[in-house]
């Protein structure tokens, strides 16, 4: 018990010194806060250049709530949670499987860093991108993770900083099923990894941007505004009751599987879900929520 203390301890002085040199010191090129911030200018830059919605407010509606959201999700969710729990579960993971004479390292199929970068960057963005469309459609299906994602579906108004609206449940879930795949390919550079989470960062805000873009062909392997704003439509088509177009960044996925749905030009359709007229409008009660789950809640 007192191993576990010790790193959760470590962990939070960690990530507090990290985050400290992260807004004091821009000295290297991943620097994940100036990174967001410029990337969510960048795609805000590009909302008000070409709008999609032109009646739409620069400052849209919950403009300042999903800006919070951005940076508690972001940053201050990973000081106050996220971090210490990862490092933790990981650990008592490792100690599981110990008392059956084995590691993490025991299910490793091969380490990344043995393949060209460009080849271990790939696998390592295709992997975690498959696991998390799966992710997703868990969040939809699920009674009890739909009660935390709904936060993110309360969105009425899309834009860039829509994106990483999100309940502080999700991020747990999402790594919590992504720890042991990504662990199995084993290896990963974290520059490396930080080129990946840039790339889908800016994939993520273009998509809740906006902007009524498809990208053309590659509409087929990247998710997109028009593709995109119909996961939040709130009158779901009669054959997909849990929702469609999963994808995160890609959505190869949802086209190999068919739960891509894009019946026509989406730009004006109503966002939300069956019953957000009653659904918390701040951010307290929207994260308290999950607390008051009703068995017969609507999908």
């Amino acid at each position: 018990m007192e191993k576990y203390l010790e790193i959760i301890k470590n962990s939070y002085s960690g990530y507090f010194n990290y985050l400290k040199n992260e807004i004091i010191y821009v000295n290297h090129w991943d620097n994940y806060f100036y990174g967001l911030i410029i990337i969510s200018i960048l795609v805000w830059i590009l909302e008000i250049a070409f709008p999609w919605r032109e009646n739409q407010s620069i400052f849209r509606k919950d403009f300042w709530l999903d800006t919070f959201y951005m940076f508690f999700n972001f940053f201050l969710l990973n000081l106050i949670v996220l971090i210490a729990l990862s490092n933790t579960v990981a650990e008592f993971f490792n100690d599981f499987l110990g008392v059956f004479g084995l590691s993490i390292s025991s299910f490793q199929l091969f380490d990344v860093d043995n393949l060209p970068k460009v080849l271990g960057l790939f696998i390592f963005f295709i992997v975690a991108d498959f696991v998390q469309w799966n992710t997703h459609r868990l969040l939809h299906c699920v009674p009890l993770l739909w009660n935390f994602h709904k936060v993110h579906h309360s969105v009425k108004e899309m834009g860039f900083a829509a994106h990483l609206r999100y309940h502080w449940m999700e991020p747990v879930v999402y790594k919590s099923i992504l720890y042991i795949p990504l662990a199995i390919i084993g290896g990963f550079d974290a520059q490396d990894v930080a080129i990946v989470h840039f790339f889908n960062i800016t994939i993520g805000h273009l998509n809740h941007a906006n902007l009524g873009w498809d990208y053309g062909k590659l509409k087929y392997i990247f998710n997109n505004p028009k593709m995109h704003i119909w996961h939040h439509v709130k009158d779901l088509p009669k054959h997909a009751r849990y929702g469609v177009n999963y994808g995160l960044t890609l959505s190869v996925w949802d086209y190999i599987f068919k739960t891509n749905y894009i019946p026509y030009d989406g730009r004006d359709i109503e966002l939300g879900f069956s019953g957000d007229e009653t659904f918390p409008k701040d951010f307290i009660h929207q994260e308290m929520y999950p607390i008051k789950f009703k068995k017969k809640d609507d999908i």
